[in-house]
């Protein structure tokens, strides 16, 4: 009981590390798992591991913990794959999912022959494994390094979808291992099984995301059961393929999960939003069981001869694929190494990798070779993920800005809220050539906003999902200009780390525009004390947004005095077309550079009342 806890305590403070200092999860997971483990026998007085997952579950327990939980994070790795979407992208991007991925597959698995000795059948897995990528393991590596638009759309699209798809690779080849009985492979009775084991998976895998469309499109069932009845049909689909067909579970999630993804259904945001929730908590306790698992003497086989294969996965198979996907594209050669560069190996590889060795070690019909070769093959993926994850994840800012890729501070806006006054400055910024992106979930304010073609994302903007959804690349600042001052709060404290404190606003609240003996935070909107109704009001009486000239500051300053309170300044737009944003924050004012305010008419109105 005290370890099973000590893992999801470990496995939470592993979560919040990694967002801390903008790693994968995935690195501070493994990490935390063999310090536990393996590492800790030097400092405990009897060399027992502080955590062993084979002491929290024994025998065939084990096992069918970990397929099952694999077969979940399978399904919503499969809820990403878009079929629509890998025909639509870039030419580069849906080379790297078929060159890429071969260069990958068919390289890793005569590097693996080559340098290790490994008998084909698992130097096949090994390189069915070293194909997968993912979000999780891409997505903070981007968002900390902030590449131009052209490479972060490329990675981020490869992330996403080679997920499934290495996946799946990997799943069959594991299949036909398993379909051949004592070594001896391409057998009829081998294919057979194999062609059985591809066919159940298929079918029951379809048949469970039918199954699940017709019953949620149909309303079958009241919304309040519908993620609970989904996670149970995986589950069945899960067992029910296994019971037909040894090992045929973990094929048919993925393509239940796959098929879910291509068919339309209204819920589906809120499935996938579910499925990562489940995904994550399968995560944080699996891979520090399983990294707990492994001994001291399995990371000593490793050896120089396995560094010498993870240094030519990097340096020779990712830039050979990248090199040879790219070819008639318009990247640059600097943005071709640096797309090289970043080929992290993700969760789903160790999740497959870890159970693929169980599997192979425990099974009594396996041959002595292949048990051998599936002790060596964990630690040599955990090896790959994690010398990945350190050494491309801690130098990519360095090496993007050695090759000049980095991305220029982008000008774009974010706004929380779609409603009236997010309309009106979103169509101005627009107007002017800036990027905009609202942000809602009424459905009404999300239909008004796409009739006036505004960009716009239906859904929660404090959700977890929200940095993978949206594009962040083209976006360098956030307004927060909901009704809600709590939502507004919350926005702020949720983007500061990603985009800086500096760089996210909010209108007042009303209590801030009421008591004038509140002092006002610098990220309060135009250094105003106008809330969302006064706000609101002003630009409906406004319906020109004015703007004037400057030579410098001081004119600047002199304008600003003399019109006093009869004006609310929103904006200065300098000339080298660079967005500022008028709070409590210091503004600089060159030659060219241009305020953009609005006519305080309620301040006019109230002035010749008191006269």
């Amino acid at each position: 009981m005290i370890e099973l806890a000590s893992i999801l305590v470990l496995g939470v403070f592993a979560q919040w590390l990694a967002w801390k200092i903008k790693q994968p999860a995935i690195l501070p997971l493994i990490i935390i798992g063999l310090l536990v483990g393996p590492v800790s026998t030097f400092f405990t007085p009897d060399g027992v591991k502080l955590i062993d997952g084979d002491n929290i579950f024994s025998g065939d327990l084990l096992f069918s913990f970990v397929s099952l939980s694999v077969g979940v994070i399978l399904f919503e790795g499969g809820l990403t794959l878009n079929l629509k979407e890998v025909r639509t992208v870039a030419s580069t991007v849906r080379n790297l999912l078929i060159v890429g991925v071969l260069v990958t597959f068919v390289g890793g698995t005569i590097a693996a022959v080559a340098i290790l000795d490994l008998s084909l059948s698992m130097a096949l897995l090994f390189g069915g494994l070293i194909i997968v990528s993912g979000p999780t393991v891409v997505l903070p590596i981007l968002r900390n390094v902030r590449p131009n638009a052209k490479i972060n759309t490329i990675l981020k699209w490869e992330g996403i979808l080679i997920d499934p798809l290495g996946a799946l690779i990997a799943v069959l080849v594991y299949e036909f291992i398993k379909s051949s009985s004592n070594g001896e492979y391409y057998t009829v009775e081998a294919l057979k099984d194999f062609f059985i084991t591809i066919s159940v998976g298929f079918f029951i895998g379809g048949f469970g995301a039918v199954l699940i469309w017709y019953i949620i499109s149909k309303n079958k069932i009241p919304d309040y059961l519908r993620n609970v009845i989904t996670l149970g049909t995986v589950i069945l689909v899960f067992s029910l393929s296994d019971m037909l067909q040894k090992e045929a579970g973990l094929l048919a999630t993925t393509i239940m999960g796959i098929v879910l993804a291509n068919l339309k259904l209204d819920d589906f945001k809120k499935i996938l939003s579910f499925k990562e929730d489940i995904s994550l908590i399968l995560v944080t306790v699996l891979f520090i069981l399983l990294s707990s698992r492994i001994n001291i003497d399995q990371i000593e086989q490793l050896g120089t001869r396995s560094l010498v294969l993870f240094a030519v996965v990097i340096f020779v198979l990712r830039p050979l694929g990248v090199w040879l996907s790219s070819i008639g594209s318009t990247l640059r050669w600097q943005e071709k190494l640096f797309v090289s560069w970043i080929g992290p190996r993700g969760i789903v590889a160790a999740a497959v990798a870890s159970l693929f060795s169980l599997d192979l070690i425990s099974t009594s019909a396996t041959s002595s070779t292949i048990k051998t070769e599936a002790e060596l093959l964990l630690p040599l993926v955990f090896l790959v993920i994690v010398g990945t994850v350190i050494i491309q994840g801690t130098s990519a800012k360095y090496v993007g800005k050695w090759l000049g890729v980095l991305r220029k501070e982008p000008q774009g806006v974010l706004f929380v809220g779609a409603n009236e006054i997010a309309k009106k400055l979103a169509l101005f910024l627009k107007k002017e050539g800036f990027y905009v992106l609202l942000a809602d979930t009424a459905k009404h304010n999300v239909n008004e906003a796409r009739k006036l073609n505004l960009p716009v994302y239906e859904g929660n903007i404090l959700s977890e999902e929200i940095f993978e959804e949206i594009d962040l690349s083209q976006i360098g600042k956030m307004m927060a200009v909901t009704s809600n001052s709590g939502i507004n709060s919350l926005a702020l404290n949720w983007f500061d780390n990603e985009l800086g404190l500096e760089n996210t606003y909010r209108i007042v609240s009303k209590e801030e525009a009421e008591n004038e003996n509140l002092p006002l935070p610098k990220n309060v909107l135009f250094k105003s004390r106008l809330d969302y109704l006064s706000l609101n009001h002003l630009l409906r009486q406004n319906s020109e947004i004015s703007e004037v000239k400057f030579y410098g500051e001081a004119e600047y300053e002199e304008f600003l005095e003399e019109k006093g309170k009869t004006i609310i300044p929103l904006f200065i737009i300098t000339s080298e077309k660079k967005l500022h944003i008028i709070s409590g924050y210091p503004e600089e004012v060159g030659k060219d550079d241009r305020l953009i305010f609005l006519k305080n008419k309620n301040y006019n109105m109230t002035s010749n009342k008191n006269d």
